[in-house]
């Protein structure tokens, strides 16, 4: 193996008060991160550009050395849960959430307070699967916790507009709308007709199924919508890696690398049982690291390159909990990095970190701000110690986008 890429999804932030004006990279301890930084190139990276408020997806596809405008989301979920497409089959990313009521349109909580089990989720999507009537065969089918895809067979228009208003349904963000086509294509005016048809009957069945009775008896939110968004009815041509492994658990990130024709290392992500969602990604996040250097230590021999993503340090972003960020951070760089520095030194192998996006927790959202790179070769320094935002300004490697990343950070080669 030449070359490992990790990246740390939404790690980046803005400074935070309680942190005194540090971030969480700044503030958490990690001294094997800074290890690398003190013998490592940095640089900083907007994944798109300067205006662009990146999602996983396009930041990801980007950075693989695509074209970012042909990013579906749903087709990546899709194949990264298994599910077989065609041509003109219709994949959406979902997210199991809550909402007032169809008249209002009022959203209370985009993923049902975090709240919904495993096995909640999929007794759900069992239900939707044999009771919405729809003139197509379809298949919904759930993920890890809240999330899950949407998959409307048949021939159909991605020209439609999303319904999560995270990502671009509503100008107000606590309102979603239903979908719309997004050109006068009568095909896309019947997707999205077909697609909305698809929300009204679940809403119905939803709020009344007995799981979600017994979730508003138990104080907690029902999961009585399905918001949508990334709808791909073509299975993109990407960019090939096929001497890399992809060592993931998460759906988008084994779909990219699929497509990329990755050799992919996955394993079963811990399922939520109960209602402490930061227990079971602290669980998600110790089994990740095990998995991936016992998968290192293993395959490396035989790959060029891996790709390695941790998912867990995003969702603190998103839901305002800088300690947990910081916690998670300290848990990587102890358990991870601790492993990585002398696993990269003794077998010469160049290690390039970055995060996908920045997720800043006052934002709760992703946002367009840059994100720190590190590339570490055994031989190149700027002698900056510490891997966080601020000091991958003053790094050698500059600015950089995510369409030149694996150029300029040499794992092209």
């Amino acid at each position: 193996m030449k070359k490992i890429l990790v990246i740390l999804d939404g790690a980046s932030d803005l400074p935070i008060s309680i942190f005194g004006g540090k971030t969480p990279l700044e503030f958490a301890k990690t001294p094997n991160l800074d290890w690398f930084s003190k013998n490592s190139k940095l640089g900083y990276m907007y994944p798109i550009n300067e205006k662009t408020t990146p999602g996983s997806d396009n930041s990801l596809i980007s950075i693989f050395g695509n074209d970012p405008k042909e990013c579906k989301r749903g087709v990546y979920e899709a194949v990264g849960l298994g599910i077989k497409l065609k041509r003109g089959d219709l994949a959406l990313r979902t997210n199991l959430g809550t909402i007032d009521n169809l008249k209002n349109k009022k959203v209370i909580d985009r993923r049902a307070g975090r709240t919904l089990t495993s096995k909640e989720s999929k007794f759900l999507a069992g239900n939707i699967n044999k009771k919405i009537n729809l003139p197509c065969d379809f298949e919904f089918k759930s993920g890890i916790q809240h999330r899950g895809v949407l998959v409307l067979r048949g021939g159909f228009s991605d020209n439609i507009s999303n319904t999560d208003p995270e990502w671009g349904s509503s100008d107000n963000k606590n309102y979603f709308k239903f979908s719309e086509p997004l050109d006068d294509d009568k095909l896309s005016e019947y997707s999205s007709g077909l697609l909305n048809s698809f929300l009204t009957q679940s809403f119905k069945l939803l709020s009344e199924h007995k799981i979600n009775k017994e979730r508003i008896r138990k104080g907690l939110l029902p999961a009585n919508f399905l918001f949508t968004r990334g709808g791909g009815s073509e299975i993109p041509k990407l960019r090939k890696y096929k001497t890399w492994m992809s060592i993931n658990s998460m759906p988008l990130e084994i779909g990219i690398s699929e497509l990329s024709e990755m050799k992919v290392f996955s394993f079963k992500y811990p399922e939520l049982k109960n209602i402490d969602s930061y227990a079971n990604l602290y669980d998600g996040l110790n089994k990740s690291i095990q998995f991936v250097i016992k998968t290192l230590k293993k395959q490396h021999k035989y790959y060029s390159g891996a790709y390695i993503q941790f998912k867990e340090t995003d969702v603190p972003g998103h839901d305002n909990k800088p300690y947990e960020k910081k916690n998670m951070i300290e848990i990587l760089d102890k358990k991870f990095f601790g492993f990585l520095k002398k696993f990269a030194e003794k077998n010469k192998i160049k290690v390039v970190i970055t995060c996908d996006h920045s997720t800043p927790c006052k934002e709760k959202m992703h946002s367009a701000d840059p994100v720190p790179v590190l590339v570490f070769d055994g031989k190149n320094s700027d002698k900056i110690q510490g891997f966080n935002e601020k000091n991958s300004k003053k790094g050698s490697l500059g600015k950089i986008y995510g369409k030149d990343f694996m150029v300029k950070t040499g794992l092209n080669k």
